[in-house]
Order: structure tokens, then sequence, then C-alpha cells
């Protein structure tokens, strides 16, 4: 399974936002959509990330409260990143070891997607559903004892 496989299923819904936004602004942004991340952008290409690790973190450095915190300040500005091609075992082995949540999909220099961790384990699940129930059909269907199926052979016809 490819990660192209991940985002045609999951749509291409994107939320960024600049280095020289808020990190109040972009807090408020992520608790109004309901997500874990935005991807960075300046002058079209990805420069960072931002999820609600590095805006915790940079929240508790700063006291409590976001001040005038900058999202540069507080992105990741070497996230991880991936194509369309890249393979889901790939994937999953580069968030294990990052202990990434939020991986930017970028083809060409153009930021096409973003995976989660979550739509990483939902393929699995979904991927391992869809075999147990291949299997549980083959089974089911699985033809009889080839001693007796020799032995209706050499019977008369009826």
């Amino acid at each position: 399974m490819k990660v192209s496989d991940i985002l045609r299923v999951k749509g291409n819904t994107l939320y960024t936002i600049t280095p020289e936004d808020s990190l109040a602004d972009a807090a408020q942004l992520m608790a109004e959509k309901d997500i874990g991340s935005l991807v960075v952008m300046a002058n079209g290409l990805v420069v960072g990330m931002l999820t609600f690790r590095e805006v915790i973190h940079t929240v508790v450095k700063n006291g409590g409260s976001f001040g005038t915190t900058t999202v540069y300040r507080a992105m990741d500005p070497g996230p991880l990143t991936c194509t369309m091609a890249t393979d889901m075992d790939e994937v999953r082995r580069m968030m294990l070891d990052r202990h990434a949540r939020y991986m930017p999909v970028i083809e060409n220099r153009m930021l096409m997607g973003v995976i989660s961790f979550y739509d990483v384990a939902k393929a699995v699940v979904d991927a391992q559903n869809f075999e147990n129930k291949m299997l549980k059909a083959y089974i089911r269907d699985w033809p009889e004892d080839e001693s007796e199926q020799a032995n209706e052979a050499d019977k008369p016809a009826a």
C-alpha cells in the first residue's frame, strides 16, 4: 500500500499557516478545525510543521501564555516528509523512529497532503480486516476432503 492510496480515501483538505503568524492564531485554528497539525508554508514551499506538541512545549516554556510568539519560534523546521509513492511500511517505520504523528506528503516540491499516524493505523486495520474477510470466504468454500471427492467420483450416477 502506498501513501497515494491513503490520501485518495482520506481526501485532500489541507490546513496551512505561515511562519509569521502568531502561535495564538495557529492554536485557535487548530482548535476550530479540530486538527492536530498545521503545515507551515512560505513562498509556496513547506518550511515546517506545527503540531499540538510544539504548541504545548512553547506555551509551557512561556510560563503558560502564548505571548507574542510566532509560529516560526515554535514549529519543527525539519519535519519528516514522504511522497505519494512511499510505501506504508516505510512511513510507519519513519514515524515510529522519530515519534512523529504527522507527515507532509510532497511531490515535486508541491504539498499534496498530510498523513497522520491515525491514517496509517486505520489503513493497516482496514487491510487486515479485508484480508481476514477474504480468508474466511476462502475457508468457507474449502473443497471437501480429497478422498471423499474420489469416492464420490467412483459412485455410479443415479
